[in-house]
């Protein structure tokens, strides 16, 4: 795996992106034990798992946009909690 340092973020920019990582984390685990079975829970699961992935998206859309980060093919960004710097990682 390659990464490439291509910018960073402010402190307020890396908490909502932590924020919003952690809620997708949380949902995304929680998908891997619910089941159909109550299927109002499972209904309200689904719906806020894909609300918080299309937020997850449109922050790092709109973030490079802002900051004007390098992008490439078969890549993704990656942020560095602890120094809110952005790395672009090769797959």
């Amino acid at each position: 795996m390659n990464r490439k340092l291509v910018g960073e973020v402010s402190i307020e920019e890396r908490d909502e992106i932590k924020n919003i990582y952690m809620r997708r984390s949380a949902l995304m685990d929680l998908s891997k034990i619910l089941t159909a079975d109550n299927s109002e829970l499972y209904e309200k699961l689904v719906r806020d798992l894909g609300e918080t992935n299309i937020k997850f998206q449109e922050w790092w859309s709109s973030k490079a946009k802002e900051h004007d980060w390098e992008g490439a093919e078969n890549a993704r960004w990656q942020i560095d909690f602890n120094t809110c710097e952005i790395f672009l990682v090769e797959q």
